[in-house]
């Protein structure tokens, strides 16, 4: 089996690194950065969105796991304590897939060209300087004008993120979902958004087209910021790529959740 490993760059990441390098080239396991089997991240959860994006043109070959050498990671699960166990079920051991939704994003721009991204968490748009208004469509028709600070389109792991702070809701992976959550939006009598998020099937697109001529928007796609001008529309909907985490041993999402927001263990 081939394996790569991303660190987050810090000397207890380079370190940990370091070892299971070692480890595994001792067992006669193949170090190969440009197609892994299996993709190793140490660090946290911004350092596994970055070997994500990384190998995500190869994600049927590729599978993913993660050690974090910081606080509790929702991606990263095993600890630095347990890493010769890790190095003998790699080596060892067949893991088992999970696999998880993805979100697409799709670009179009007025010369009528197209852009597409994936995002293991979320995307978001924004602006610089004033409201972000867009046209919000759904299946192709007219859902609702959007006045507000922004959007954010997340997958179901991405609902733990960026999409929980700004008040939506937490939704199993088992679920080929996306969600749009929106950010202050202006709400009165001459302006109305729903206000509520919303959670699209898989077969539903949304998409979100500029009012105003000329407008500028802030994109990111997970931890990547773009700036984007001349935009004809910004299309979303649940990928037909999934990502897939290799698993040792089982780590129910909802213990996930609990440990990342309710359980007082350290």
């Amino acid at each position: 089996m081939k394996f790569s490993i991303t660190s987050k760059g810090d000397h207890k990441s380079e370190s940990i690194k370091a070892l299971i390098y070692q480890y595994l080239t001792d067992f006669d396991l193949e170090y190969n950065e440009t197609e892994p089997d299996l993709a190793i991240s140490v660090g946290g959860d911004g350092t596994f969105l970055k070997s994500f994006h990384h190998y995500s043109h190869r994600l049927n070959q590729t599978a993913f796991i993660g050690v974090h050498t910081g606080h509790l990671g929702f991606y990263a699960d095993w600890v630095p304590e347990e890493i010769e166990k890790l190095v003998i079920d790699i080596a060892k051991n067949p893991f088992q897939v999970v696999e998880y939704p993805l979100l697409a994003m799709t670009i179009h721009t007025k010369d009528k060209k197209s852009k597409r991204y994936l995002a293991l968490n979320e995307s978001s748009i924004k602006k610089v300087e004033g409201s972000v208004v867009l046209d919000v469509d759904i299946k192709g028709e007219h859902f609702e004008r959007f006045r507000g600070d922004g959007l954010c389109i997340s997958t179901p792991s991405g609902s733990t993120a960026y999409n929980k702070a700004l008040g939506g809701a937490i939704i199993h992976p088992s679920l080929a979902t996306l969600q749009i959550t929106e950010m202050s939006s202006i709400n009165n009598r001459v302006y109305r958004t729903i206000g509520s998020p919303l959670i699209l099937p898989k077969h539903h697109i949304c998409e979100f087209k500029p009012v105003e001529e000329n407008q500028s928007f802030l994109l990111t796609i997970d931890h990547i910021t773009k700036s984007v001008v001349d935009i004809k529309s910004i299309e979303y909907q649940v990928a037909e790529e999934k990502i897939r985490f290799a698993r040792f041993r089982s780590f129910p999402f909802w213990k996930r959740v609990r440990d990342s927001f309710i359980s007082d263990e350290r």
